[in-house]
């Protein structure tokens, strides 16, 4: 029976991995579906990474690199082109399964003490955002172009239109540019980008590719591949206006329109979910609803920086490795449950737990729309404002991230509420 059994072997289950053993725990498994560790920063060659973790910036193949040698310095087994497939989990201190599925050992049913869930996340597709027009070739997600492009050494298309401004989107338009395509377009629903600025600047802005606001794609046309597109100008209620109509010649559209955690295991454990997230809800050190189970990553909530995927993962394995080794999961006096308020989508974790040990809680969240001067206030269930941040700019496609004071928990009444309050200037 394993102490720890880690799905995903990409940035967010290698720290998790690393980190469990560093804090004592010696029976590790780590589960991958592919062919090798690294999960999606194996495709991701533009530099960037590590600029907070290592303080240098790297590739993303350069930054999976140091945690998989990282990991070869442990014991932790590894299987890899494995796939998980159900967890069931233990009740009364009975352990849980993994049940998996790969090509050398059949089908397994895995014994656990502890599990943490490290899947990842998927991309939205055509499908899920109904784009009307014909269905040639040529539409791609902009993560499937950029395997193709990376990985698999094809060019997906010579003229290009690029529907949302997603991270993955805005890199892939300058890839795209670098390898002599021509991106006619970046085409954005929302009045703002969903990618970080700094994207938006090193990828868009410094190739003089057009980004346009409050438009959508209304048409595709083409028989056997893209041929033509129609751009439209959306109005507040997300709807296209008639006469703004704009036509783009092209043969290849890419769709950066968000990303979804995976986590049909998760569901089918039983697991509590949280609809704002899309993924598992949590206490303040990754353990979900089901004691011994926990999750981190972008099967938590997406990301914009792996920075933040490794710590967040370390502090699961490290969470993990407490509960093997206590028998139980941690003791609380109190839960206190965090919410969103004026401005701000959703809160990682959704519940701190207060135990008889007070400390600092590292608060996640994201806010729904662009903010120049602002403070992020926390108030409690009496309208007490417990703490306050001051925040120069705030936008919807860069993580938030608070430390909550021990003393200003203990203190207070659940829930919590997050809210931004603009600042005049």
């Amino acid at each position: 029976m394993y102490e720890l059994i880690v799905i995903g072997g990409g940035p967010a289950g290698l720290a998790a991995a690393c980190r469990a053993w560093d804090a004592g725990l010696r029976r590790i498994l780590v589960i991958e579906r592919d062919r090798e560790l690294g999960g999606i920063l194996n495709q991701c060659i533009h530099n960037g990474f590590g600029l907070q973790r290592f303080k240098e910036e790297l590739t993303g193949p350069e930054y999976a690199g140091r945690f998989i040698t990282m990991l070869q310095k442990t014991g932790v087994q590894v299987q890899l082109d494995t796939m998980a497939l159900q967890i069931v989990p233990g009740r009364d201190g009975a352990p849980h399964q993994v049940h998996a599925i790969n090509g050398q050992e059949g089908y397994q049913v895995l014994e656990t003490r502890a599990v943490i869930l490290a899947m990842g996340c998927r991309e939205r597709t055509r499908g899920a955002i109904s784009i009307p027009g014909e269905r040639p070739a040529g539409i791609f997600t902009a993560g499937a172009a950029q395997r193709y492009l990376n990985i698999e050494g094809y060019m997906v298309g010579r003229r290009v239109v690029i529907l949302g401004s997603g991270d993955i989107g805005l890199i892939m338009a300058r890839r795209m540019t670098l390898e002599g395509a021509k991106v006619l377009a970046c085409v954005e629903l929302m009045p703002y980008s969903s990618g970080l600025t700094r994207n938006i600047v090193q990828c868009l802005q410094d190739y003089d590719i057009p980004l346009y606001l409050s438009h959508t794609i209304t048409d595709i046309r083409g028989h056997n591949r893209v041929e033509q597109v129609t751009v439209s100008e959306v109005g507040p209620d997300r709807c296209p206006i008639p006469g703004t109509e704009m036509v783009f010649d092209c043969d290849t559209v890419l769709l950066s329109v968000g990303l979804i955690p995976e986590n049909e295991l998760t569901k089918g454990a039983g697991i509590a979910m949280d609809p704002r997230t899309s993924g598992a809800q949590v206490y303040e050190n990754m353990e979900t609803s089901i004691p011994g189970i926990f999750a981190c990553g972008n099967v938590l909530h997406v990301h914009d920086l792996v920075d933040y995927v490794s710590a967040e993962s370390e502090r699961a394995g490290a969470a993990a490795a407490a509960y093997v080794q206590a028998g139980q999961e941690e003791p609380a006096d109190h839960i206190i449950a965090l919410k969103n308020g004026e401005g701000v989508t959703y809160t990682v974790p959704q519940q701190i737990r207060l135990g008889t040990q007070a400390r600092t809680a590292e608060v996640f969240f994201r806010v729904n729309r662009v903010t120049k001067a602002a403070a992020i206030v926390v108030e409690d269930a009496d309208g007490k404002e417990t703490a306050r941040f001051k925040r120069g700019h705030l936008a919807p496609g860069e993580m938030e991230h608070i430390a909550l004071p021990a003393a200003a928990l203990q203190s207070a009444s659940s829930p919590l509420t997050i809210r931004i309050e603009e600042v005049p200037q």
